[in-house]
Parts: structure tokens; C-alpha cells; sequence
């Protein structure tokens, strides 16, 4: 274990110099890292550096010893609390024993005492640690039992053995989770007549299902799991529309395992559900859609809520997913990838290959959907600002390769006008917070909390993205902002330094002459003097 790290907290830094020298934390499995002369200062230090140990005398200006032992206790509960104070407080300390304080230790400190209540202190935090690591083993342990009784479960589910008040029990007791809110059930099927020479069927269906974990369990919170000779997963879905973007991954899968392991693989796409007891009619359909193989093809994925209408009609267009998959790409893809994607909308459409009126419909649909993502992200471009039949038209005229390179320009061109917008979102969004600071630095209520809820946003998001884009906390961004107005009003008004702490958010005067000294090295009434005095 590394050293422990300390915390030394009193108003009288020539006691914290004699703790530090007369003590060799080193030996001991310690490390001071820094000390703090009152309440305040030290809580922002246990913020920042979270240490294990905070030795801190009570009596002290701004905040006592007591409020910040509650306020680290409620927010760091691990952290230990020595307190060391004199005899006229020692009794007053010792009975706040909810304060849970690990040592009171009284005035004048006693370096062999000291000594002695760190060589205990270790010990105790040693042997805590210890315990948790303990924990994790076992924990360790239990879960590495718990694949197979899972797989049990899982079967059960899409046999449909499983009755409704038993899932509870289930879910508790073999530490599983199905937020869904809809499920989707795969069945990959490996063949058995084209296997390569060098791998025998068992070895080619494991290496399949290692793959599956790896690459569509993950992205799609899937339980995966052998069944009846088959790979089976339970993919979890946001909305009933992704069963489009399962079957495109599916589908990629199917290609990557012929391409990489040599393995002709099929995968069926059951029907969507709302509840995992519905998971058997799910997977009846999967293994339906498997069967079709003889007639769709192997290595690729069959999702027969989309052959259907197909079967049904005999026409109709198949450009969805890769249509989709494009303007995801625009969304979140480098200019490559778009790139790709575009090819592969354009391949996956096979436009020379249809009649003249199934490609006017495909340009159609392909105007349509480039128009209503434009509408939806605020993107407005020459072509995508006009009449919609227009740029229809203008598409008709175009050759292949032209068609191409019109398509990638105009989706690069929407990537980099959202990725525009998205900065000018984050700055827009800081920008908002200093005119807030601007116009309320005098409300004494005003705190990360408040600025965070007038936003509407969350104190780690905000923090992360204020601190990006001005250097520095909101927290210290305020101080500062605070600290010039009181500056000027020094030097511009004769009014008292109390009620110009009042103006900018500081109801104890003593505390805002402490900050405004720690920020120009000067009280407030030596500043005025100085400032006034140059100016004269």
C-alpha cells in the first residue's frame, strides 16, 4: 500500500511546523500533504486532494474544527478525523462523539503520543483495506460461478418456462439486469457443411461465439449464451426502430467472420418485445428467419420483419439501413467514415440495376431524407435552402460518379456545420454562466449548485466543460470576478469594507478581507489606502 496522505489543519502555523518536524511521518506510512490555517481552506484542500487522514485543531476563524469534521464526514465518510485542541476545549470535544472522531489529543502534543496514535491509525487502515480486498476475492470468486447458472436462466426465458412473479427472484439472485426497454432475440447459426480443414465444427462454433461476445454483445447489452448447437444473444434495444441498426451489425458480422475465421454464418433477427417473458415469441421468429437461409442466402443476417413486405409485394426498397447508417455517420463519424458510408448506401442500392422508375423513387426517398435531416440538425446550404424539387431534378441529371462525389461533399459539409454548431453550443453555454456571474456576483447564494440548476445541466458536465473553455473552476472564476468589483468599489466609493462585502456576496466581512488578502496580498483597507494615494 502507498503512504497514507495527511492533512494538517490550525490557525497557528508555527504548531503545524512543530507537528511536521517532530514526527517522522515517513517511517510511520504517512505523507503530509499539506496543511490549511482555517475551516474554510481546508475543506477546498480535502475537495482537491481527498486525503485519508485530516488532523485539525476546533477553535479557528471562518470554520471551526467541528463544522468541518461534519461537512468531511458527510461528504468523504472514509476519511479519518484527529482532532487536537486545548484543555478549556478538550472536555466540549469529546462529547461530540458523532463527530466519530478517531483521537481527541490535547495541547502542548507529545511527539511519542503522537507517535504511538499513527502506529494504531495504520494498523486500522491497513486492516480495513485488507477486509475490502477480502471482499473482492470472494466477490471475484461468486461471479466467476455465475456464467453457467446464468446460461440456465437464459434458456429458461426462451422456452418460455419462466413465470412472471419468479423473475424478481431471478434477476436478484443471479445478479442480472434487462433495462431494455425492448429485446430483441439472435440466433447465429454456424454451418456444419462448409468448415475449413484445419478447424473442427466444435472449435469453428466456439471461435463464432467468442467473436459475437466481443463484437455485438457489448454495443447492444446482449446476454449471450450456447443453445441447441446455435449461438444464442438477447439483444437490448432503445426503441423498437434500432432492430434496423441490429440487423446492419448483424449482417457486418456475418461477412467478418467469413472474411477473418473462415465461418459461414447466419444469423436470425427475432421480432421486438417490450418484456424478457416475451422473449420465447422472439426467439421462435429468430429461428424462423434462420431457416429462410436456403432461400436469402448464408453469411448474412435475416430479419423476416423486413422480408416480409418484400415477399408480400415483390417490390419496394431496400436502402433503409444504409441510409440510416450514413446519416449516423454524419452524425458521429470522421470524414472517412462518411465517405464509406456513402459508397456503401450507393453499392447497396445497386441504382444501375433497377428500372428507370424504381431509381426516380430511390432518389426520392434519398432527397427526402437529406432534406428532413438538414430541417432537423438547422443546417441550411445552397442546395438544402431552395425548392426541394428543384435539387430533385438537378439529381436526375447526374452520372453515377458525379451522383457520388455530390453526395460526400454534401454530407461532409452537414458534419462540419453540426460540429460548428456544437461549439458554438458549449461556448453559448459558458458565456451564459458569466453573464450570470455578471449580473447576480452579489447574491450570497450563488454557487456552482445554482448556476448548474439555472442551466439545467449536471455540476460534473458543467465543471468539466467551464474549466475547458476559461482555464479555471467556476468556483475560483466567481472569487475572482467578485474580488475585482470589490477592488473597484475600493477605490471608487468611500463606502465601509463590511458593506462592500455585503455588494458582492459576502455576508461575514472578516472571511471576505481574508479571501480579498489571499487574491491581492493586501487587507482592503491597506488597498485603498495604496490605490487612492497612488492616484493623488
Amino acid at each position: 500500500m502507498d503512504k497514507y496522505t495527511i492533512l494538517l489543519v490550525d490557525d497557528e502555523e508555527e504548531v503545524i511546523q512543530a507537528i511536521m518536524k517532530k514526527i517522522d511521518w515517513n517511517s510511520l506510512g504517512f505523507s503530509v500533504i499539506g496543511y490549511a490555517c482555517n475551516g474554510v481552506k481546508a475543506f477546498e484542500m480535502v475537495e482537491e486532494f481527498q486525503p485519508d487522514v485530516i488532523m485539525t485543531d476546533i477553535k479557528m476563524p471562518y470554520m471551526d474544527g467541528l463544522e468541518l469534521s461534519n461537512r468531511v464526514k458527510a461528504e468523504f465518510p472514509a476519511a479519518k478525523i484527529l482532532f487536537f485542541t486545548g484543555f478549556d476545549e478538550f472536555e466540549y470535544a469529546k462529547e461530540a462523539v458523532h463527530l466519530e472522531a478517531e483521537e481527541y489529543i490535547l495541547k502542548p502534543i507529545n511527539s511519542a503520543e503522537l507517535t504511538n496514535i499513527f502506529t494504531q491509525l495504520k494498523r486500522k487502515l491497513d486492516q480495513e483495506i485488507n477486509e475490502k480486498r477480502n471482499v473482492e476475492i470472494l466477490q471475484k470468486y461468486y461471479l466467476e460461478s455465475l456464467p453457467l447458472i446464468q446460461a440456465d436462466f437464459y434458456a429458461a426465458l426462451i422456452e418460455g418456462r419462466i413465470l412472471k412473479e419468479e423473475i424478481p427472484k431471478y434477476l436478484s439472485d443471479y445478479q442480472l439486469s434487462f433495462p431494455g426497454p425492448f429485446f430483441s432475440c439472435l440466433v447465429i447459426h454456424t454451418s456444419s457443411c462448409q468448415v475449413p480443414d484445419h478447424m473442427n465444427l466444435l472449435l469453428l462454433s466456439t471461435s463464432v461465439q467468442k467473436q459475437a461476445n466481443e463484437r455485438l454483445a457489448g454495443k447492444w447489452q446482449a446476454k449471450c449464451f450456447s443453445y441447441l448447437g446455435n449461438t444464442i444473444l438477447i439483444a437490448q434495444l432503445q426503441n423498437e426502430t434500432q432492430i434496423s441498426d441490429l440487423t446492419d451489425d448483424c449482417d457486418r458480422f456475418c461477412k467478418y467472420a467469413r472474411r477473418m475465421i473462415g465461418a459461414v454464418v447466419t444469423i436470425g433477427i427475432g421480432q421486438s418485445c417490450q418484456s424478457i417473458l416475451e422473449l420465447s415469441h422472439s426467439y421462435q421468429s429468430a429461428r424462423e428467419a434462420v431457416s429462410y437461409r436456403v432461400i436469402y442466402g448464408s453469411s448474412r443476417a435475416i430479419n423476416m420483419k423486413e422480408m416480409a413486405p418484400q415477399k408480400i409485394s415483390g417490390s419496394g426498397s431496400t436502402n433503409d439501413a444504409e441510409l440510416s447508417g450514413l446519416l449516423k455517420m454524419v452524425r458521429f463519424g470522421s470524414e472517412e467514415e462518411v465517405a464509406e458510408a456513402a459508397d456503401r448506401y450507393l453499392s447497396h442500392a445497386s441504382f444501375s440495376n433497377k428500372s428507370l422508375q424504381q431509381y426516380h423513387i430511390d432518389m426520392m426517398e434519398l432527397v427526402s431524407a437529406l432534406y428532413r435531416f438538414s430541417a432537423n440538425h438547422d443546417i441550411l446550404t445552397d442546395d438544402f435552402s431552395g425548392d426541394i424539387r428543384m435539387l430533385y431534378s438537378k439529381l436526375l441529371d447526374m452520372d453515377p460518379e458525379a451522383l457520388r462525389e455530390w453526395l460526400i461533399e454534401n454530407c461532409i459539409l452537414f458534419r462540419k456545420t453540426m460540429i460548428r454548431a456544437r461549439n458554438s453550443s458549449t461556448k453559448s453555454f459558458v458565456s451564459k454562466a458569466e453573464e450570470y456571474v455578471h449580473n447576480n456576483y452579489g447574491d450570497e447564494q450563488l454557487s456552482l449548485d445554482c448556476i448548474c440548476e439555472v442551466l439545467g445541466v449536471s455540476n460534473s458536465y458543467f465543471s468539466t466543460i467551464f474549466k475547458k473553455e476559461t482555464g479555471s473552476s467556476f468556483i475560483s472564476y466567481l472569487t475572482d470576478y467578485r474580488m475585482d468589483q470589490a477592488a473597484n468599489l475600493l477605490i471608487e466609493t468611500d463606502e465601509k469594507s463590511y458593506l462592500i462585502a455585503k455588494k458582492v456576496g459576502y455576508t461575514d466581512p472578516n472571511y471576505f478581507s481574508y479571501v480579498f488578502k489571499r487574491k491581492f496580498g493586501v487587507s482592503p483597507s491597506k488597498y485603498r489606502t495604496e490605490h487612492t494615494n497612488s492616484e493623488n
